[in-house]
Order: C-alpha cells, then structure tokens, then sequence
C-alpha cells in the first residue's frame, strides 16, 4: 500500500512517497507562496521516478493547520479532489504534529504580526491544544529544558526543522481519517479570538 503525505502551509513544500514499512521517496524544499505551482509537477516527478502512477496511491495524508491561510488550503484541495473524485483514503495531520514529530518539544511557527502558532508535543500527542501566542508571552515561558522546533530566528535562535518528511511516517498511528470529504476544513487559529490575547 503507498500513501503520499503533503504539507503545504508554511515555509516548505513536503512530499513524503511512504509503503507499510517506510518512507520510499521525499521532497523537501523552501517554497514560500509557491507551493501551487510546484505540487503537481514535483508529485507527478517523484511518481515517475518511482514508476508509480496516481492509481498506485491509496490513500493520501495533508497536513490541515495552521499555517498559510492560502498555503493550508493548497495540499487540502489535492486531498479533496483525490478524496471525492478519485475515491482515495484521505488523513489528516496538524501542522504542528508534523513538525514536531515524536519529539519532545515545543513547536514555534510564525504567523505574522509578532505572534507565533505554537504546538507542545511529546511522542506524537498533544500535551496542549494547538493556539496561537505573541512572541511576547512565548518569551516568558521559554526555558532550556525544552527543544524548540520551527522559527527560532524570532528569538534569537537558529531555525530547527528536523525530518519533516520522516515525521508523515513516524505519526502514521496519528493520522486522523477524514469520514466526510466535503466537509474537511482548515484549521485557522488566526480567526479564533480565544488565543488573540494569549
């Protein structure tokens, strides 16, 4: 069975080509505001170079938030039309899950006007509800005991993106199955006022 995984809602384009034991291809690359035009053309190339075709997927897992609000939607609408017209298996995944992995860390992502989305995770589950916090009050709960993933540069720090693509497989007991298709929706925490103030 292959299953491909897509993240598209932030900095990088992510491809992941995974069997029942393992991840076969990947692409990883910085794509910021590209990742339209790049998806199909990489996925078809990674295809090929693998002599698979879209027959030979059967399912896919995209990555649903938060992130790029244009971004987020990219992978997603794959997923719908793969999922409604194509009748493949579709997952889901948090953005902030991939990029934690199965680490013990807190994931930092930037979303604009000094504010981060923020993820605590600890082998693959949420130790909190994903929400979004300033750069202010995520300074004050910063500590070194803690690994820190994503932008870092906004405090100080060297950017910390470890095996994105590895993460799809890693999580594979996480994958959420999408029942409906059509009702499938993003997860924008900008548009929810309960962390504006966090």
């Amino acid at each position: 069975m292959y299953t491909v995984g897509i993240d598209t809602s932030h900095l990088y384009l992510i491809i992941a080509l995974m069997d029942d034991k393992q991840i076969v291809d990947q692409y990883i690359e910085p794509c910021l505001k590209q990742q339209s035009e790049y998806l199909i053309p990489r996925l078809n190339e990674m295809l090929n170079n693998n002599k698979l075709t879209v027959s030979d997927i059967d399912q896919f897992v995209v990555t649903v938030g938060p992130g790029s609000y244009t971004g987020v939607r990219i992978a997603m609408t794959l997923a719908k039309v793969m999922g409604s017209i194509v009748g493949k298996k579709v997952y889901t995944l948090s953005t902030l899950q991939l990029y934690a992995g199965k680490s013990d860390a807190l994931v930092l992502l930037d979303a604009r006007a000094n504010r981060c989305y923020v993820g605590r995770y600890r082998d693959g589950q949420p130790l909190q509800p994903d929400c979004i916090m300033t750069n202010d009050k995520i300074r004050e709960i910063l500590n070194k005991d803690i690994s820190l993933i994503g932008d870092l540069h906004l405090f100080g720090k060297e950017d910390n993106y470890p095996h994105l693509a590895e993460n799809f497989f890693l999580l594979k007991d996480g994958w959420q199955p999408v029942e409906n298709i059509d009702v499938l929706t993003p997860i924008y925490l900008k548009s929810n006022r309960e962390y504006l103030n966090k």
